[in-house]
């Protein structure tokens, strides 16, 4: 009986690092974790990880055959085949898909998280059958995946797609790029969080978030208080939709895209976000993309989006093949 192909899906966090064997139409056959220990080396990392990936691939191999890796992981460059000093992460700059060679001969490649969120919507979201579009992942900061005429835009240097680190401000919210104002210290969870924090600040409108520990408030709890009508949090939900409006207005007029994609944490708002969000863009938009542009929510299920993405790319990959 011929075997069925699915690939490796790896998206490398902070915190952990998920794999799973994904089907090249997107159907998820495993999925699993391992702790990242930022403070270790990432070959100490990926030497765990394909223990697990071995060992896990034993209940499966009789019916599936593996035939590729997918990595997502921060400042990955898919040209390259780096990862350049992550955030939260001891690597330095290193070669992972050179230290992945040393565990497995499988064909492998890597790119950001975001870019992979973007391959992963066009072969297995919403973005099927679109050949220009824009992913935004709006997590602990803003990524950015930018597809035109159904590639994706890597630029000149594999780093391509920086909409979180356009700054909005110069003299704005400090950045963890060492720069002020850029959008993602705005338009993320973290950016939300700090707005309400500002709101809370300088008005005394009441509001369940008022005894919230910064450090500890999620962006689930400022909707879960939107949604309840809490009027700070819906001022917040509404700042964060403006400025990210204005940004996408401007990234329509460079890139002219059919819809743009919203992924992420912020995104599982839902309408809180995503309908203010559309509106602002409206009203910033030049004349000639109005009403043109679809803004949607991610279709990658929430709990299997980062595994699907990372699988994605190599599938995505072995096309070209």
């Amino acid at each position: 009986m011929e075997k069925t192909k699915v690939a490796v899906g790896i998206d490398v966090g902070g915190t952990n690092t998920v794999f799973g064997f994904v089907s090249e139409a997107g159907k998820i056959i495993f999925e699993s974790s391992i702790s990242t220990r930022a403070e270790q080396k990432a070959d100490q990392l990926f030497e765990r990880l394909f223990k697990e990936i071995n060992s896990c691939f034993k209940r499966f191999e009789k019916k599936y055959e593996l035939v590729g890796i997918g990595i997502g992981a921060p400042n990955a460059n898919y040209y390259k085949g780096t990862v350049d000093s992550p955030p939260n992460l001891n690597w330095g700059s290193v070669n992972v898909l050179k230290i992945i060679k040393k565990y497995s001969p499988l064909p492998a490649a890597i790119t950001n998280d975001a870019n992979a969120a973007a391959i992963g919507e066009m072969i297995f979201g919403a973005a099927k059958g679109m050949k220009d579009f824009i992913v935004i992942t709006l997590g602990t900061g803003l990524g950015s995946g930018i597809v035109v005429n159904g590639q994706l835009v890597y630029g000149a240097d594999g780093f391509a797609g920086e909409i979180g680190h356009t700054v909005l401000d110069p003299n704005g919210r400090e950045c963890g790029c060492g720069r002020k104002g850029c959008l993602e210290t705005y338009a993320s969870a973290t950016g939300i969080r700090r707005t309400v924090f500002e709101l809370i600040g300088t008005t005394n409108t009441p509001s369940l978030l008022r005894d919230k520990n910064f450090t500890k408030l999620t962006a689930k709890e400022i909707a879960d208080a939107a949604k309840k009508g809490d009027k700070l949090a819906l001022a917040a939900f509404d700042y964060t939709a403006r400025i990210l409006g204005l940004k996408m207005a401007d990234s329509v007029a460079h890139l002219s895209p059919e819809a743009i994609i919203l992924f992420g944490g912020l995104a599982l708002a839902g309408d809180l976000i995503i309908a203010p969000t559309k509106h602002y863009m409206e009203e910033y938009m030049l004349n000639i993309f109005k009403n043109k542009v679809k803004v949607i929510p991610s279709a990658l299920p929430g709990a299997g989006a980062a595994v699907l993405g990372s699988s994605a790319l190599i599938w995505n990959e072995l096309k070209k093949i």
